[in-house]
């Protein structure tokens, strides 16, 4: 007999006890090497570099998400708001169509163009989490990719990367501690309720 159908809440509720870690851990491991790419490669390599490094971000994360206990591909954990999480994913790589011509035009312009295009997914995903530290992620990424791009125009390619990857670190802590507190917030209610009551 099948289960019966889940209702879009008790959907979301199971979507938002997942730890949304995978992700930006494959995030932070491509700005990384972005990062690397422009102390190390020569300027012609730098763009080649940061699209395929950033362009593997999604399938990065899908495999680190069998390490973080997420498994995006797993269909136990299938639910309407996986898809909508993917097609936000889906919106980041899309972002490529307005980065590659900006890349043409204005090569110098282009880190900046990507690391704030893809850090927009995180907007939706704020709601989706329902957790601020997605909406903050996005908004300071973008502030501060802009204010780099002002100050310092033509070093793209070490200060986008960092700036990223302090956006990433604070994000991890948070939605790391945010999991951990649920884990604790769950360990507690199983014990109360494996408790006779007097």
């Amino acid at each position: 007999m099948n289960a019966p159908a889940l209702t879009l809440d008790q959907e979301l509720a199971a979507f938002r006890q997942r730890r949304f870690l995978a992700m930006p851990l494959a995030g932070s491991v491509a700005w990384a090497l972005v990062g690397l790419a422009g102390l190390a490669l020569d300027p012609r390599w730098h763009l080649l570099a940061m699209f395929v490094l950033t362009g593997c971000i999604a399938y990065l994360g899908m495999g680190l998400s069998k390490l973080t206990g997420e498994d995006f591909m797993a269909q136990r954990h299938r639910n309407r708001f996986d898809a909508l999480f993917m097609l936000s994913v889906g919106q980041a790589l899309l972002a490529y169509a307005i980065a590659i011509p900006v890349a043409v035009a204005r090569p110098d312009t282009a880190v900046f163009t990507v690391g704030m295009l893809t850090g927009f997914m995180w907007l939706p995903c704020a709601w989706l989490m329902g957790h601020w530290i997605a909406a903050f992620h996005a908004v300071a990424r973008t502030l501060l990719i802009l204010l780099a791009w002002w100050w310092a125009p033509t070093q793209g390619m070490v200060c986008v990367p960092l700036i990223v990857l302090a956006m990433y670190g604070i994000t991890i802590v948070t939605l790391e501690r945010r999991w951990q507190a649920q884990q604790g917030d769950r360990g507690a209610a199983a014990k109360m309720a494996a408790c006779p009551t007097r």
